[in-house]
């Protein structure tokens, strides 16, 4: 992944983006930065332990959101969400490893495309089907060579172009960066993780590798600033969902569904201000429409906040909603989905089948089994650590302002009777929307990962390897269940 900046000096002398027409002013270039499995509280900006000058340069110069959320704590069905505006589950992209069944589904790249600009990505994929996702693929990892080209390809043709940058980091394993830079016996852990060296050591691990993914985020900054095209350059950070540790990715905590936001945008963005307005990344395509003044179509579930852009609004959203999939995830208990609905203040998580102990990925890693030795040994931490996290009750209600780890469950006090309502109301609203039955959509997850689908989604169900259909499973002895009951 080391790429360099030997080709940054050539880009000096760059023209800057000109207009698509004689007089007519020139169309924002957009820059999107995102990470992999990076907890936003981590980043500098947010007042976390990790080295991000370039991050925190950007947030300097624009404009710090401390509300920005994703669908689902997952690389693949968060960035379905992102390119396309939609959420997971009716796009069909709501498990790991997805890919968009809905027929007719477009994408940030048709949709700029129709108002004349180029849309490339660099870097992580992990997105599917091509004929949805038609970008400019280049390199994966990121080479900034072949970026350099694409934007001087770019200013020759005189086209306005929207570019992805998608670091593989800091997504375990934590393998490269500085990690002299961090002690692991001063780093200030989370509340929700037990103490032990393991935990520590992985934390300054992901840390250091935290910073990588920041330096190639001033690596992409210095080439639009060489080369002149700051002034007319929107650019957008984004950290996606948390890190693998436990609780926060494959969660629905916020650890795992909040993301930094950042954005540098001259002339629109004041410098060094910050919002509270509610955002979500099925908001982004939108957002960059109406700010070329493309159409904005129904099938979208985003809504521009070009508004808190320019800062003529403080608000944007009452709420925001996220949806988790287990099934087919690696080590994952397979029949526990949960879905969430969060407001300013509370949070409301639905856990379908409680009776199971949750179980994913995160319980095969070096800290989670640092924490059952020391729980064997009579660490308190803990056990309490692994309680929470393995043993979950049907719905969850969170304070998130006095409460902000979730480790209070309200769920059941009278005083929050009427905000408990109100939120259930909300999330059940919305998974009717969506068309999401619940323990049936979890079941019917297989269908909807690229490994059990051959070519793009023709004959969804079949799983290559095995030749078992999914949807056929019941004749092979497998967990039929309809569903959970319905929650108060």
């Amino acid at each position: 992944m080391k790429s360099s900046l030997l080709f940054a000096a050539s880009l000096a002398a760059a023209t800057p983006a000109v207009p698509l027409a004689t007089g007519a002013p020139p169309r924002p270039n957009f820059v999107i930065l995102i990470a992999d499995d990076l907890t936003y509280r981590d980043l500098g900006c947010y007042g976390g332990q990790a080295h991000t000058p370039a991050i925190d340069r950007l947030a300097a110069e624009g404009l710090r959101f401390e509300r920005c959320f994703q669908a689902a704590p997952m690389c693949s069905p968060t960035r379905h969400c992102l390119y396309t505006g939609m959420y997971p589950v009716k796009t069909g992209a709501y498990p790991n490893h997805t890919f968009v069944s809905r027929p007719n589904t477009i994408s940030i790249v048709q949709r700029l495309g129709a108002e004349g600009y180029r849309v490339a990505l660099s870097g992580k994929r992990h997105i599917n089907p091509k004929s949805v996702l038609p970008f400019e693929y280049l390199s994966d990892p990121i080479d900034f060579a072949e970026v350099q080209k694409f934007i001087n390809s770019c200013q020759s043709e005189k086209k306005p172009f929207c570019l992805v940058v998608a670091s593989h980091h800091p997504h375990a394993p934590w393998t490269e960066g500085d990690r002299t830079r961090y002690d692991p016996a001063r780093l200030k852990l989370y509340p929700v993780w037990a103490d032990t060296p393991a935990t520590r050591d992985d934390y300054r691990n992901y840390l250091a590798e935290v910073t990588e993914f920041d330096r190639e985020v001033g690596q992409c900054v210095a080439l639009l600033d060489q080369a002149g095209l700051t002034p007319n350059t929107a650019v957008m950070m984004l950290s996606e969902q948390g890190t693998s540790q436990p609780r926060a990715k494959w969660n629905l905590y916020d650890l795992g569904i909040q993301s930094g936001c950042v954005v540098r945008w001259p002339g629109v963005v004041k410098p060094g201000t910050v919002t509270s307005a509610m955002i979500e990344y099925v908001d982004v395509v939108p957002t960059l429409l109406d700010a070329v003044g493309g159409k904005i179509t129904p099938d979208f579930d985003g809504r521009s906040f070009l508004g808190v852009l320019r800062g003529t609004t403080s608000r944007h959203k009452d709420y925001v909603y996220s949806v988790y999939t287990n099934r087919g995830v690696n080590n994952g208990s397979d029949h526990y989905g949960i879905r969430a609905v969060r407001s300013e203040q509370y949070k409301y998580i639905w856990n379908f089948t409680p009776k199971d102990p949750y179980a994913n990925a995160s319980l095969r890693n070096a800290t989670y089994r640092s924490w059952e030795q020391a729980a064997a040994q009579g660490h308190p931490g803990a056990k309490t650590a692994i309680d929470r996290y393995l043993n979950r009750t049907e719905i969850e209600l969170y304070d998130i302002v006095t409460d902000p780890f979730e480790l209070r469950n309200l769920t059941g006090d009278p005083r929050l009777a009427a905000v408990q309502a109100d939120l259930r109301a909300h999330l059940d609203a919305w998974m009717k929307q969506q068309g999401d039955l619940g323990q049936e959509t979890e079941m019917a997850a297989l269908r909807h990962m690229v490994k059990y689908a051959r070519g793009e989604g023709n004959n969804p169900g079949l799983n290559d390897s095995t030749g078992v259909d999914p949807r056929k499973a019941k004749k092979k002895g497998a967990d039929t269940r309809k569903g959970a009951k319905k929650a108060p």
